[in-house]
């Protein structure tokens, strides 16, 4: 029977400051560590930038005996593992990028006791030579880091991680903690079953990322309008997905003959190419990736300011991890969606070439979940947490429907025309021939079915398609309408669209004015500009002499705190968030010694001025 450790809480807070720098815990961390330390399965849902990684880091560190990660890209276990190092965690990965001299090493240092956190990926696991080697270090923990891919239901499957469901059968003594920052129940279900997780610790976290503000758009001009948004925000570094190659070459081209420095990434370049691309955007040489979505998955960055997506995304769970890449220091970052019915049109082509039905049809109710989100009138927060069985009431303040200038504009009248159509033709059609009986169209399919001869032919004729089309789209996000699935999707009334037919409930809708995002800062985002970026011109030195990612230094969010507390002393810096031990030995006097010179030179008389 194994043991595990008894630590108090107090402890655990000693240790989260002795190596992480931090003097207390973000949500749910504090019990998901006291849950595994307790010798319990957990599952973790958590968004990106929740702390998922501490949670397994700092009980892996705790506990006797060795922990695994099972992490699903090289490029991510290296970040990653350098990461801990830098903390002063003894950590190491074995995977395909290293020779047999390199693998042999790191056995060496397993069979010593000196690496308390092994990190590799689904695909060696999944040899069972691999297996019966790890067998001989009797790991105490496995973790199983992007848990969604092992689920068929997820956004992301991946086989390869199905092979996981044997750690249960082969490592019986070993608990198994399953994390992620996208799992529907329906999914967390999944994982559960396929990891054979004994009555797990369950941590359900909310799915808000407040630090994210979330635009839509229309697609006029794409490149011009994701350059004029990139242009908005000089020198911040930012992902924009684009859903072909070609594109990505495109916008990359585009944005660098307009001083832009930008660099593209898609599965058409050499493994070398992509490799480079992505470690100098990682290590602030590039400002803005290019890429399509095989890239992100890999990208452990904290200091991305914007996510911008030139075509719609496949699903709403897709949309909400690839803009989760953002913001991930907890610093103001935004989050613009252009798309247009072209997006729309080519994703249909895509899910009718698809020859399994029900694979077929999962892709339709991803795309109308996808456009319900994108053509909403009403908080984008309260629609896209709701898909994850969140409730939110709206007025976010951050979020375009919730900022912009607003109108109500009653059109009940036109929704009766709509529902109407709808409920003379049997409620056996789609949006657009409903649209084109209204509008009065002279179609061979309005003309075979006699639909020219209903009352509500043509009682819209006076109005542009457009403006049935929102209308239409409209009730679908109220809910007085719903699409039933299949090939050529067809719309039925709700009880609450009968209510508005029958005038026993007013249809109203806000109209949004496009206008520039204004938000007010918070005092906890004022501080000395210049000291900040004499910060981070000392931070990308050291980290240049190291060969590691800037954030591995100090993230954004400790610099800012730097600028605003200006400290002049070791206690002082000590008590800045992330700084930790090892970090204070390494980092201490350097950073010291750059913050009280600006102090000097400003004539600075205490340690935090008004930076206002």
């Amino acid at each position: 029977m194994r043991k595990y450790p008894v630590i108090s809480e107090k402890e655990l807070y000693g240790e989260l400051k002795r190596y992480f720098g931090f003097s207390k815990f973000k949500a749910n961390q504090l019990e998901v560590v006291q849950a595994l330390l307790g010798g319990s399965d957990a599952f973790v849902s958590m968004p990106t930038g929740g702390g998922k990684s501490l949670c397994y880091q700092l009980t892996g560190l705790l506990l006797e005996g060795l922990t695994v990660v099972v992490s699903p890209l090289i490029a991510l276990m290296q970040d990653q593992v350098s990461a801990a190092q830098e903390l002063g965690l003894a950590a190491a990965f074995l995977n395909s990028s290293m020779n047999e001299k390199e693998i042999r090493g790191v056995y060496r240092r397993l069979h010593a006791g000196e690496i308390k956190l092994l990190y590799i990926s689904p695909e060696r696991f999944s040899s069972d030579q691999f297996r019966l080697r790890l067998k001989e270090f009797d790991p105490v923990l496995c973790v199983i880091d992007e848990a969604h891919c092992i689920s068929e239901w997820g956004h992301d499957f991946r086989p390869d991680y199905l092979a996981l469901s044997l750690i249960r059968s082969e490592f019986p003594g070993c608990l198994i903690a399953a994390f992620t920052a996208t799992a529907t129940r329906t999914v967390q279900q999944d994982i559960q079953t396929k990891l054979k997780m004994k009555n797990p610790f369950v941590v359900r976290a909310s799915f808000d990322r407040p630090e994210l503000f979330y635009r839509v758009s229309p697609k006029q001009s794409v490149l011009d309008q994701i350059l004029a948004f990139v242009q908005d925000r000089p020198g911040k570094a930012g992902i924009i997905y684009r859903s072909k190659r070609a594109d990505v070459e495109a916008t990359s081209d585009f944005l660098r003959t307009h001083g832009v420095n930008a660099l593209p990434y898609h599965a058409g370049l050499p493994d070398k190419t992509r490799l480079t691309h992505q470690e100098r955007f990682v290590r602030d040489e590039a400002d803005v990736i290019v890429a399509t979505i095989a890239f992100g998955m890999g990208i452990d960055k904290s200091n991305v300011r914007f996510v911008v997506h030139g075509d719609l995304p496949k699903s709403l769970e897709a949309y909400y991890q690839e803009t989760g890449r953002a913001g991930r220091d907890g610093l103001l970052s935004h989050c613009l969606l252009l798309y247009s019915p072209g997006d729309i049109r080519t994703q249909r082509y895509f899910i009718d070439q698809i020859e399994d039905e029900e694979e077929a049809a999962r892709g339709r109710r991803n795309l109308d979940t996808m456009l319900r989100y994108a053509q909403a009138s009403e908080c984008r927060r309260t629609l896209l947490l709701g898909h994850f069985d969140e409730e939110h009431t709206g007025g976010c303040g951050r979020c375009d429907v919730c900022t912009d200038e607003a109108s109500t504009e009653d059109l009940s009248v036109d929704a009766q025309k709509l529902l109407s159509a709808i409920a003379r033709t049997g409620e056996r059609f789609g949006g657009g021939h409903i649209i084109d009986i209204v509008k009065g169209g002279d179609t061979e399919k309005i003309r075979e079915r006699g639909h020219d001869t209903l009352p509500t032919f043509g009682v819209g004729k006076g109005k542009p398609k457009k403006h049935w089309q929102q209308v239409l789209n409209d009730l679908l996000n109220r809910g007085a309408l719903q699409q039933n699935g299949g090939r050529y999707p067809t719309l039925s009334m709700t009880e609450s669209g009968r209510d508005i037919l029958f005038g026993r409930e007013a249809f109203q809708v806000v109209r949004r004015a496009q206008q520039a995002i204004l938000i007010k800062k918070s005092s906890k985002e004022e501080y000395d500009l210049e000291l900040f970026e004499r910060l981070r011109e000392k931070r990308l030195e050291l980290s240049r002499e190291k060969g590691i990612a800037p954030y591995m230094v100090f993230s954004d969010a400790s610099l800012e705190e730097m600028a605003r507390e200006i400290p002049r002393d070791r206690p002082a810096f000590l008590q800045i968030s992330g700084v930790g031990r090892k970090k204070m030995k390494q980092y201490g006097t350097l950073f010291l010694e750059l913050i009280d010179g600006y102090a000097r030179e400003k004539g600075f008389t205490e340690s935090r001025p008004d930076v206002r």
